[in-house]
C-alpha cells in the first residue's frame, strides 16, 4: 500500500494516523501524551511508532500539524476597527491563529506598549483598500521599523504602498512577508494570500522559536498550525458534500467552531458587510473548554440562561475540579454525566456566538439554516459512548432559544477517528485521498 503518516501534536495529546493514499482509507491510529516538558518529538515518535507497529511499508512520508506551546499567537494592526482591522481579525482566525490583540488607527507609544504586552508570534499589518488611503498603513509600518520590532510581520494592506513599506521594514531588520491585500475593496474579503503568508511565517519563525524541540527535525516536519489544517479539512469535506457544513471542536482550553457556507445573494446588496464576508470561517472561544476553561462554560451558560434551576452550584463545583486538574479522568457515572453536560453547554454557547456573528464581527451573523452536516470533534466526544456523543450534538441542534438561524435538516456525526486534521494535511499533495478519507468517515 501507498501509505503516509498524519500527526497532530496537540497541547495535551499527540494523535497519529496512517492513511492509504490510494484509497483514502484509515489504516491505523494511535495517540500518546504530548511531551512539551521535555521534547515534543518524544511524544510524536511514540504516537507514530504505535500507529505504524506491525506495518512493513518502509519509510513513510510524515504530515504533521501542531498546536503545542500555545499554537500561533497573532496580533492585527489595521486602519480602523470596523473595516480593515476586523477583516484582518477574520483572516487571522481562518489561518489557525489565536488572535490575542487587535489595534486600529495610528499607533502611538501606548499602542506599541500594548502590542508588545500581548506577546504575539506574528503581527498582521493591514490597512486601506487598494488605491485608497495609505497614510495610516505607512505610519504604522514606520512606527514598527523605528521601534526595532523583531516579531515577524505579514504586510497585507493597500497594494499601492506594499513594495515601499516592505523595503522600509526589511531595511530596519524587521522580519517581513508581503501578501495581497486582505480587503482589496470595500465588501470584498480575500483571505487566501494572507492566510498562506501567515502559515509560511508560522513554519519559518514560530515553530522553532517556541523551543518545543532541541533540534531542527520538528520544525522541518510541521506543515501547518492544527486549526489551519482542520479548516482545510473542513473545506475539503464541504466541497465533497456540495453544501453548507459546521464543525464544533470541544477542547480542554477552547471550543472552536468552523463553518463553510455557500455564497449567494447574501453577498451583495445593502446588507453586505463592508469588511467582507468570510464564507469559510473559524472562531475560537477561549473561555469555553472541558478542563482549563470549564468554569467559563458555567458562567457563559448562566449568562445565556441555559442552566436548569439548582444546577449552577453543582456544575460549578465540577468545573472547578477540572480546572484544577486538567488531566482529570471521569471514573464515576456522576463525573461522566458532568463532562457530558459541560461539553453540551460549551458547544451550544460556542455555536450561538459563531452564528450570531459576535465572534466573527459580522453584523448580520452567520446563517446556518442550510447546514447539511454538523460534525462534533474533541476528545470528550471521540471517547464518549456513541449515544452520549449524539446527545451532546442533539442538544446543540435542538437549541431553539439562541436567537440564531438553526440548521433545518442537519445530520450529526462525530469525528471519532480524528480525520479532519489528517484530511487537511493531505489536501495539497493528495487531494483525492483527502476527499475520500473525509467522505468515508464523516459523510456516510
Amino acid at each position: 500500500m501507498n501509505l503516509a503518516v498524519c500527526a497532530d501534536v496537540g497541547s495535551t495529546y499527540t494523535k497519529a494516523a496512517v492513511v492509504d493514499l490510494d484509497g483514502g482509507r484509515l489504516v491505523a491510529a494511535a495517540a500518546a501524551p504530548t511531551t512539551v516538558g521535555t521534547d515534543v518529538l518524544h511524544g510524536l515518535d511514540a504516537a507514530v511508532g504505535a500507529a505504524t507497529a506491525g506495518l512493513t511499508a518502509g519509510d513513510l512520508p510524515w504530515y504533521v500539524c501542531s498546536s503545542a506551546g500555545g499554537g500561533l499567537r497573532l496580533a492585527v494592526v489595521g486602519y480602523e476597527p470596523l473595516v480593515t482591522a476586523q477583516a484582518g481579525r477574520r483572516v487571522g482566525l481562518s489561518a489557525g491563529a489565536n488572535v490575542v490583540h487587535v489595534a486600529a488607527g495610528r499607533l502611538g507609544q501606548a499602542d506599541l506598549t500594548a502590542l508588545r504586552a500581548a506577546r504575539p508570534d506574528v503581527v498582521l499589518l493591514v490597512g486601506g483598500t487598494d488605491g485608497g488611503d495609505a497614510d495610516t498603513l505607512t505610519h504604522n509600518a514606520t512606527r514598527l521599523a523605528r521601534a526595532r520590532w523583531r516579531v515577524p510581520v505579514v504586510l497585507a494592506g493597500n497594494a499601492d504602498a506594499r513594495d515601499d513599506l516592505h523595503a522600509l521594514l526589511a531595511a530596519a531588520a524587521v522580519p517581513v512577508t508581503a501578501a495581497d491585500n486582505v480587503l482589496p475593496r470595500i465588501g470584498v474579503l480575500a483571505p487566501a494570500p494572507a492566510r498562506a503568508a501567515i502559515r509560511e511565517v508560522f513554519l519559518r519563525h514560530v515553530i522553532g522559536g517556541k523551543k518545543l524541540s532541541r533540534g531542527g527535525r520538528f520544525a522541518r516536519l510541521v506543515r501547518a498550525a492544527t486549526p489551519d489544517a482542520v479548516l482545510t479539512g473542513v473545506e475539503v469535506l464541504a466541497d465533497a458534500l456540495g453544501g453548507d457544513l459546521a464543525v464544533v471542536d470541544v477542547g480542554g482550553a477552547t471550543t472552536d467552531v468552523y463553518s463553510v457556507l455557500t455564497p449567494d445573494e447574501r453577498d451583495t446588496g445593502p446588507s453586505q458587510e463592508v469588511a467582507g464576508t468570510l464564507w469559510r470561517a473559524r472562531t475560537v472561544e477561549g473561555d469555553l473548554g472541558m478542563r482549563w476553561s470549564a468554569p467559563g462554560v458555567v458562567r457563559a451558560a448562566a449568562e445565556e440562561r441555559l442552566l436548569a434551576p439548582g444546577e449552577a452550584d453543582d456544575l460549578a463545583a465540577a468545573a472547578a475540579v477540572r480546572a484544577a486538574d486538567p488531566g482529570f479522568l471521569p471514573a464515576a457515572d456522576a463525573d461522566r454525566a458532568a463532562d457530558r453536560r459541560i461539553a453540551a453547554l460549551a458547544a451550544t454557547v460556542a455555536l450561538r456566538r459563531h452564528a450570531r456573528g459576535a465572534a466573527t464581527g459580522e453584523r448580520a451573523g452567520r446563517d446556518l439554516r442550510d447546514v447539511k452536516l454538523m460534525v462534533g470533534s474533541g476528545g470528550v466526544l471521540r471517547h464518549a459512548h456513541p449515544g452520549d456523543a449524539a446527545g451532546v450534538l442533539a442538544a446543540v441542534l435542538g437549541d431553539h432559544a439562541g436567537g440564531w438561524p438553526l440548521p433545518r435538516a442537519a445530520r450529526a456525526v462525530v469525528d471519532v477517528d480524528y480525520v479532519l486534521a489528517a484530511g487537511g494535511l493531505l489536501a495539497a499533495d493528495h487531494p483525492g485521498a483527502a476527499a475520500a478519507l473525509l467522505r468515508r468517515h464523516l459523510a456516510g
